[in-house]
């Protein structure tokens, strides 16, 4: 008999890629497990509805793709006129009655399986009293690292045990002590929603529910997070952990015709360049810079005279908040007078960037990143150093295990804010002069940064193979989605 597990990733392409990746590992690993994975889609989001076609090509033959049906009108005008916060909550909790639907329909069409449980992002913890109808257990999948779930917790804990609201640290300078965490964690770092009052709450809701999963599938490594994992381990009243990372697409997922040749044009360049030249600059799915910030990163790379590939998105308007950034049809408009002509031989700029081809190359010794949790596991797997630049959700605090922690990256800065989710004030531009240093030190050859990251890699790689310590862990999982079935 086979185990049909229900996947409900969050909206948005990090989550969703994450999960099919993490979908496309079970269902190879047993033959026994089948998986269909719901989309969701936000109504403002014009990409999300694409990926699953592109990643269909690539899914296991036991794992299918369900869209959920958009909302009604009125029900969308409804929600839309919410507070972010208070919109992400209900648009999640709105699709519990679709879904439903949709999984008694599954279980009446399947001949050979049994229900063995739902699989729900971080994000959508109200799908567990879905679960609950259909008797079965709801597990969570963390696409985020064990540090940072070890911080929720002890936020929640705060909240709970103290009445402590993690806003009220926005304006004190005492560092915390989170179990998760062997350094102090200075309040700068905390991710921006949890240093607003709706935005704790948020957290602390999502906290508590979190506790109520069977297990938590946490996207790391037990050598990448050890001292988080065995706090996380050790603190009553918390689900089991499992390790499965690191989760990665490997591939850019169908792209269309003009990005493979942008991308085959692109590799040609990088074949030019000397090995580990290479500062490579993108951030994110989300990441974009207004013109002002544009000019100082421009100067900083002219300034530090390294070769560099550019990942340069135009951001969406004012009132479309929410969209993902575009690209620039003439980077001229943005880019000061001359600079393309000044560092064409050292240097290219471009829109969509195809990360995981680019880090994989000989000749990209850097990474200037946003520090989001996928694109560091990218990183750490081909073992690119990082300069963090972080922006909005989780990244500062990322930021902070990143250099304080870990020891793999260089700062750049640890506490920068361009959050549109909340509304903390944003960071202001940050100059020249702080990025190039943050480049020299990133591209030192000889540096402690890049020694410890090939370290990092290694063991991380070690972790996938038969008996390393992730492969253990998911086997461990598989193992119970079975005996639950039995």
């Amino acid at each position: 008999m086979r185990a049909e597990l229900i996947f409900i990733p969050a909206p948005g392409a990090g989550h969703l890629v994450s999960a099919v990746e993490f979908a496309k590992l079970l269902a190879s690993r047993d033959e026994r497990i089948s998986i269909s994975i719901l989309i969701m889609k936000f109504p403002f989001d014009s990409t999300t509805g694409a990926l699953p076609r592109n990643l269909k090509k690539e899914a296991h033959e036991r794992i299918a793709f369900v869209d959920i049906p958009d909302l009604d009108e009125s029900t969308l005008t409804e929600l839309i006129s919410l507070p972010m916060i208070s919109f992400f909550t209900s648009f999640i909790e709105s699709q519990q009655a679709p879904v439903r639907n949709i999984v008694t329909t599954i279980l009446k069409q399947s001949k050979s399986g049994k229900l063995g449980g739902f699989v729900i992002d971080m994000f959508c913890t109200s799908m567990m009293d879905v679960a609950n109808e259909f008797k079965v257990p709801a597990y969570v999948f963390y696409t985020s690292g064990a540090a940072l779930l070890s911080l929720k917790f002890y936020i929640q804990n705060l909240k709970d045990s103290e009445n402590k609201e993690s806003s009220e640290f926005k304006y004190s300078d005492p560092d915390l002590s989170v179990p998760g965490f062997i350094s102090p964690v200075p309040v700068k770092v905390l991710p921006s929603v949890m240093l607003t009052k709706d935005g704790s709450a948020f957290v602390v809701g999502i906290t508590r529910r979190l506790r109520e999963a069977k297990a938590i599938l946490v996207n790391t490594v037990r050598e990448l997070e050890a001292h988080a994992i065995k706090a996380l381990s050790d603190e009553e009243n918390t689900p089991l952990i499992y390790h499965v990372g690191p989760i990665i697409n490997f591939t850019t997922g169908g792209a269309t015709t003009d990005k493979e040749r942008s991308e085959e044009d692109l590799v040609c360049w990088l074949d030019c360049q000397p090995p580990l030249s290479v500062v490579y600059l993108c951030f994110g799915s989300t990441g974009s810079f207004d013109a002002e910030q544009v000019t100082e990163i421009a100067h900083a790379l002219e300034l530090s005279g390294k070769r560099f590939l550019w990942s340069l998105r135009r951001p969406s308007q004012e009132k479309e908040k929410m969209k993902p950034p575009t690209d620039y049809e003439d980077y001229n408009e943005v880019l000061p007078e001359g600079f393309l002509e000044r560092t064409s031989g050292i240097g290219k700029v471009i829109g969509w960037s195809p990360q995981v081809t680019i880090l994989s190359h000989v000749s990209v010794g850097g990474f200037v990143s946003h520090c989001g949790w996928n694109s560091t596991l990218e990183s750490i797997w081909y073992g690119v150093p990082m300069a963090t630049w972080p922006l909005s959700a989780e990244q500062q605090i990322n930021a902070f295990q990143l250099v304080k922690e870990l020891g793999i990256a260089a700062e750049i800065k640890m506490d920068f804010r361009k959050d549109n989710f909340t509304n903390i004030e944003p960071t202001e531009v940050l100059e020249a002069n702080v990025i190039e240093r943050g480049i020299r030190c990133l591209m030192d050859g000889e540096s402690e940064i890049r020694s410890k990251m090939k370290e990092m890699r290694d063991k991380c790689r070690e972790a996938t193979v038969e008996a390393g310590s992730s492969y253990t862990s998911v086997g461990q999982f598989i193992e119970a989605i079975i005996e639950s079935i039995r």
